[in-house]
């Protein structure tokens, strides 16, 4: 509650913070400041109990440390992406104030996902998120692949908003209680009818399409490309994260009674997502093009927490929401600066600056899961998981051959820095010593995690 409430209030001021203020570094400070103030909000409910505002829902939201150990992730990935980016908002154009108001109210959205315990604040909290994205995705408006953007996003986003819709109303009609909370629907314990059946196909395919799961992944390479990169690492991580985690949450407590019913096609999503994923990344040029493919590859690993359903399950999926964002808005900032976005303009890197490379083999070390990293452990819990369950064992093989598969993308680019010569044309920005400290510091997070996993997943049982 206390992140619902702080992340909407501090949207509020950032717009009037835009609208009275005419510094353009000012928002970027203010915007850390909000983002720090919903983390330790946050942590104090997580450790108390108690929230600072106490409104009565009617248990239309629940909180748990679940919840909260997700929204403390969340938070710190976007304080993460302010403190490693915040002055690239100003490159995006005129109104940076009113940027970070947009990314604070998704933030709310993020929070709503991550309690919500009715439909009806699930369709609320996922249209937070989105119609907001909207506008980031197509913000550089001289720039037509932004627009073009903005305009597939709208497009399959709105139409995923109506199988949504549609999933909803049969959900509703189908349930005997009559009612929209997951507590009344009892879904699974007198059996599935035609009306539920239909209701829980529909919202499976709509939350597909939010956290770009195959088949259902096909708007998300040219969005990602076509958005703002820093914007891109923002979709690609807290957005993607907070679907994910609102997905299992869904069907684990409205579908958890019939989980072997729909088992079946989440084996098949898994499936296509890892292949199709993993097999396209390996043939772009575009590093922001293959980071878009490796984001669904990703999301295959974060589907196997909605197969498994355990325990180790939803530590995995904490565990792999935070190295995945961290890693992810590691290697996005160091895109950022880049003048070409190309395989080729990593060239030679480790020559111009060799920190800044360490930092950005780190990155892509973790998101391929080599030991030592948050990714090699996440990778590890979610096919422990499986393992856990009894079932599905070739999944494990299955998963592990295109992790291997995504070594060979993503060691492109490290073969790029520190083994190809470099380019006579510099394609780097030159960057501050502060940059640098903070890049620095988010690599050694990531080793740091892999080293000692339970720093975050005693969270969950504090």
């Amino acid at each position: 509650m206390n992140a619902i409430v702080l992340t909407a209030i501090w949207g509020v001021l950032m717009m009037f913070t835009g609208a009275f203020a005419q510094s353009k570094t000012m928002p970027k400070y203010l915007a850390i400041a909000g983002i720090l103030l919903a983390f330790v909000a946050n942590a104090l409910e997580l450790y108390s109990g108690a929230p600072f505002f106490n409104i009565d829902t009617q248990q239309m939201l629940r909180t748990g440390n679940f919840n909260l150990v997700f929204i403390a992730v969340s938070l710190a990935a976007t304080g993460l992406l302010f403190l490693l980016n915040g002055r690239d908002f100003e490159k995006i154009g005129m109104h940076v104030a009113e940027y970070f108001a947009l990314i604070f109210f998704i933030m709310c959205g993020v929070a709503i996902v991550a309690t919500f315990n009715t439909l009806l604040l699930l369709f609320l909290g996922i249209e937070i998120i989105t119609i907001p994205l909207f506008i980031l995705a197509g913000a550089e408006k001289r720039n037509l692949k932004s627009n073009e953007a903005a305009l597939k996003y709208f497009l399959m986003g709105s139409f995923s908003t109506g199988i949504m819709l549609m999933g909803i109303a049969f959900m509703y009609g189908g349930n005997p209680s009559g009612s929209f909370s997951l507590n009344h629907m009892n879904i699974g314990t007198d059996g599935l009818n035609l009306y539920l059946t239909i209701g829980m196909i529909l919202l499976l395919v709509a939350m597909a399409f939010k956290v770009s799961a195959a088949p259902f992944h096909f708007w998300t390479p040219d969005v990602y490309d076509g958005a703002p990169a820093i914007i891109t690492s923002f979709m690609a991580t807290v957005v993607k994260i907070a679907g994910f985690f609102s997905f299992v949450r869904l069907f684990e407590n409205a579908f958890g009674a019939v989980h072997a019913e729909w088992q079946v096609l989440i084996v098949v999503m898994i499936v296509a997502t890892l292949f199709i994923g993993n097999i396209t990344a390996v043939f772009q040029q575009s590093v922001k093009r293959m980071l878009a493919y490796s984001s669904i590859a990703q999301a295959g690993f974060m589907l196997i927490a909605l197969l498994a359903l355990n325990d180790m399950a939803r530590e995995g999926l904490i565990l792999y929401s935070a190295g995945y964002s961290i890693a992810t808005i590691g290697i996005f900032s160091v895109l950022i600066r880049m003048s070409d976005y190309t395989i080729d303009g990593f060239n030679g890197l480790v020559k111009s600056q060799p920190l800044v490379a360490v930092c950005a083999a780190v990155f892509l070390l973790s998101l391929t899961g080599i030991p030592l990293t948050v990714g090699f452990l996440s990778k590890f819990w979610m096919l422990s998981a499986i393992v856990e369950t009894g079932k599905h064992f070739w999944l494990v093989v299955f998963a592990v051959i295109f992790a291997a598969v995504s070594a060979y993308y993503y060691f492109r680019v490290i073969q790029a820095m520190f083994f190809k010569p470099e380019n006579q044309e510099p394609t780097y920005i030159r960057v501050s010593s502060g940059y640098k400290a903070m890049l620095v510091f988010t690599a050694l997070l990531i080793l740091l995690l892999g080293v000692m996993p339970y720093l975050l997943i005693d969270w969950l049982y504090s």
